[in-house]
């Protein structure tokens, strides 16, 4: 009678639906302490996965502190479910705790504790995991393999992201998302178009994680084509044309390569909008110029119902300064106070700074930056110190540029920025000074650099560099437009 019952308790535990779980799995745990199973290990484990699963994390920890004989299924919820709710430190304490034991994990173990590292930004235990997956013959598991490539990505280290990549025999779509976010938050974008390229031609289809990363990609490298590409399949596919988060990227995508228009469209025929779209389309006006259309979208963002968040506000105010809007940015500035009872981020205090700076209102800017309840970084002071490049000011310009020597000591722009200040006054002996002291820290000019996309190639050409195969015609063309127009004035045609 007792193995039928508690046969019974564990099918309700483990039939428990989502949406009447947490009190399902409360009426079963009453009845298997009124039955007195509470001893018995499957029930334990079966209370533990409900309590878990519903994110009750604290009736979870209790049911598996009262286990005594707790399986190695029962240590890998614990600690799936604490990484899972990114409750990281609680993670690592209950490896250490499994890890003092003596017990040995799992390919079900090292997942979660990866998460947990980097969750932590604990490094050396991650690289010590990784050891542990080797010897332990883990890394033919594609879900050990994807948590190590993370792992390594997530903390920028790209050449042994690499290394296991490469060593890899079954790679999944998690595992060529990894690689091609990786290298995009990187800014290494060429590499993961590449990546992307190579995952397509393997066979592997693309996913809605795919998308955003590798749309993000093109709007970076300028590349249209693909962008369009991928937006072509999206169309093609119900579930992706209908995902917010790839509208979302669309809008980004084209705005970046030049095409508002585009965005536009894509915006306009979004089904669904969260405050990420608003956000994304009210930036995209801004960066081109369009000023008074963000604050158009801004308004009827707030009639739509939506509650602007720090990030839309940095958008508008980035907007503002980029179209000269003044009184618009002030407006919007104090209103992130009064109207929306948050406190104005460093964010917001670098797109005021860069928007008075812009147009000559340096004194209001420099008592801005003196009036910040946090720290000045390096974002605000170079804010002002492009400012004073603009309008040659040489006292404002010294407080912004000395600032910024102390807080990014080997950025050569603050240096340079202060040099031109210096010349359109030639002030000799000081422009002398900063560029002995730029010679001492071993600083140089980083060289401009434009590029173009012509047949899905793209072309990079730096100032001073002749490395171009096609250099010389270049060059030679390039003259012949630049004579163009005065050849035409000597032989009197006019347009």
């Amino acid at each position: 009678m007792s193995h039928k019952t508690a046969f019974y308790l564990s099918s309700l535990l483990r039939n428990c639906v989502p949406l009447s779980a947490i009190s399902q799995a409360k009426q079963t745990h009453a009845q298997i302490l009124v039955f007195g199973f509470l001893s018995n290990v499957t029930l334990q484990t079966d209370l533990l996965l409900v309590y878990s699963k519903c994110g009750v994390l604290q009736a979870a920890r209790q049911v598996f502190d009262k286990m005594s004989d707790r399986s190695m299924h029962s240590w890998n919820i614990m600690l799936a479910s604490y990484a899972q709710n990114f409750l990281c430190l609680d993670a690592l304490n209950v490896f250490d705790k499994f890890l003092k034991m003596g017990l040995r994990p799992d390919h079900y173990t090292m997942p979660p504790v990866f998460k947990a590292c980097v969750g932590t930004g604990d490094a050396y235990l991650g690289k010590m995991l990784h050891g542990w997956v080797v010897r332990l013959g883990f890394e033919e598991y594609v879900v050990v393999g994807s948590s190590v490539l993370d792992f390594y990505v997530k903390f920028g280290n790209l050449v042994d992201a690499k290394q296991v990549f490469s060593n890899m025999s079954s790679r999944d779509s998690a595992v060529w998302n990894s690689m091609i976010s990786g290298f995009g938050r990187a800014g290494f974008y060429v590499d993961a178009l590449n990546y992307f390229r190579r995952m397509i031609s393997e066979g592997v289809n693309m996913d809605s994680m795919t998308i955003p990363s590798i749309l993000n990609a093109c709007g970076r490298e300028g590349d249209l084509m693909k962008g369009k590409e991928i937006h072509g399949q999206v169309v093609k596919s119900f579930i992706f044309n209908r995902d917010v988060a790839i509208g979302n990227s669309l809008i980004d995508m084209y705005a970046k390569c030049g095409c508002l228009h585009d965005s536009e469209k894509v915006f306009r025929n979004m089904r669904e909008l969260n405050l990420v779209t608003w956000t994304t389309m009210i930036s995209c006006y801004g960066v081109h110029g369009k000023g008074e259309d963000s604050l158009a979208l801004f308004k009827k963002m707030g009639d739509c119902g939506f509650k602007p968040n720090c990030v839309t506000l940095t958008a508008v105010l980035a907007s503002c300064s980029h179209s000269g809007l003044i009184d618009q940015g002030r407006r919007i500035f104090n209103s992130i106070s009064f109207d929306y009872g948050l406190e104005p981020s460093v964010e917001h205090h670098a797109c005021m700074v860069d928007l008075l700076g812009r147009f000559g209102h340096l004194e209001e800017a420099l008592g801005l930056v003196k009036n910040m309840k946090s720290v000045a970084t390096a974002s605000v002071w170079g804010a002002l110190l492009a400012g004073c490049m603009m309008h040659k000011n040489v006292e404002i310009g010294e407080v912004a540029a000395l600032q910024l020597f102390e807080l990014e000591p080997r950025n050569s722009s603050n240096y340079i920025a202060l040099c031109s200040i210096y010349d359109s006054f030639s002030v000799r002996d000081s422009i002398s000074i900063i560029r002995a002291k730029m010679r001492n820290l071993g600083l140089v000019k980083t060289p401009g650099c434009s590029w173009i996309t012509i047949a899905g190639k793209i072309h990079k050409f730096y100032q001073g560099d002749h490395s171009h195969p096609q250099t010389k015609m270049i060059n030679e063309i390039l003259d012949r437009i630049i004579q163009a127009p005065m050849l035409r004035a000597d032989c009197g045609i006019v347009d």
